[in-house]
């Protein structure tokens, strides 16, 4: 039986990043005991006002969060590390990820849905790149061979992020893995993996 996965996430979202990287743990593990496993992305923005051109995700961190926030970027980016996720936090720049979540609608419907998710959470986080910039759009739509223009997903994307708060979601990451809502937040690896094998029944 293949388990179905859907993950409501956001490309801007560090928990949201650090929960994916934990399920292709959990998916690579699952998946090499013979489990076979679909993954359905949700959109979410967290900031749905941020800016286009973006700005310097650690500047953002200390104006809202003020100067302790060091500490607290230096603890999620170990965490992140023990999955095998780099998190480069003075790198990372604050954008709108409205178009990327548009990206990953088109790749999801060309079946590479998992791959560029992935992508997606390593642009924004590990190098440092401007989701929201056309060009970088264009770039990761390469990479991932796949086709873009930007009006792709146009309409979709909006609308299926409407539905979503329609829901009562107002935070992200939300796994529902065969119907079973898990707790709210970033489950472990083991316990993703004990989800999967599950629903596998």
């Amino acid at each position: 039986m293949k388990v179905r996965i859907e993950m409501t996430q956001d490309v801007a979202c560090v928990w949201s990043a650090l929960a994916h990287a934990r399920l292709e743990n959990a998916l690579e593990e699952f998946r090499a005991e013979g489990g076979e496993a679909e993954v359905v992305y949700r959109p979410f923005q967290v900031a749905p006002d941020a800016p286009v051109d973006g700005e310097p995700l650690s500047e953002v961190h200390r104006r809202v969060f003020g100067p302790d926030v060091e500490r607290n970027i230096a603890r999620m980016a170990d965490l992140a590390a023990k999955d095998g996720f780099t998190m480069r936090f003075d790198r990372a720049v604050f954008a709108n990820t409205l178009d990327a979540h548009r990206l990953l609608a088109v790749a999801e419907s060309h079946g590479k849905g998992e791959e560029a998710a992935g992508r997606m959470f390593r642009a924004y986080f590990s190098d440092g790149l401007n989701v929201a910039d056309p060009a970088v759009l264009a770039r990761l739509a390469g990479e991932l061979g796949v086709p873009w223009l930007p009006e792709d997903a146009s309409d979709e994307v909006p609308a299926a992020i409407a539905r979503v708060r329609a829901e009562g979601v107002t935070s992200v990451p939300r796994f529902v893995i065969s119907e079973r809502t898990l707790p709210p937040g970033a489950p472990s690896t083991g316990d993703l993996l004990n989800a999967l094998r599950a629903a596998a029944g």
